[in-house]
């Protein structure tokens, strides 16, 4: 493990601000609309400018491509699938932003988001770090 402190917190600062282009800029009404299928091809679109984020903020650290490949489409598929459980609850119980529930299936969405960085960077740190 070479990889220094500030170097694991500034990718994971990085991570957040790539999170939030992704989630809240980069958004188009194809991706925010019918989320509550499953195979929803806005979500996938979605999901993948997420891992063009990732992909960028790796290759600054200088990531191995196949690390990066690997992460990537984990990523691709864990992000799917955490914002279509959020989607799919959120639909089946009909919530509105005036609903605390709302709230907390956002909250918890956005949780496993950033857990999902947490361990991004831990692959990095054991497997990829020079």
């Amino acid at each position: 493990m070479t990889a220094s402190i500030g170097a694991v917190l500034l990718m994971l600062c990085l991570f957040q601000v790539k999170h939030m282009f992704a989630d809240y800029y980069l958004q188009t009404p194809k991706m925010l609309s019918g989320r509550g299928e499953y195979f929803h091809l806005g979500r996938a679109q979605h999901a993948a400018v997420h891992v063009a984020g990732s992909v960028i903020v790796f290759a600054v650290f200088g990531a191995p491509v196949l690390f990066i490949l690997i992460v990537g489409l984990l990523e691709w598929v864990i992000h799917f699938n955490i914002d279509f459980l959020k989607a799919s609850y959120s639909d089946k119980k009909q919530l509105e932003p005036t609903q605390a529930a709302f709230w907390r299936a956002a909250g918890l969405d956005q949780c496993l988001h950033n857990l999902t960085y947490v361990a991004m960077v831990w692959a990095w740190v054991t497997f990829a770090a020079a």
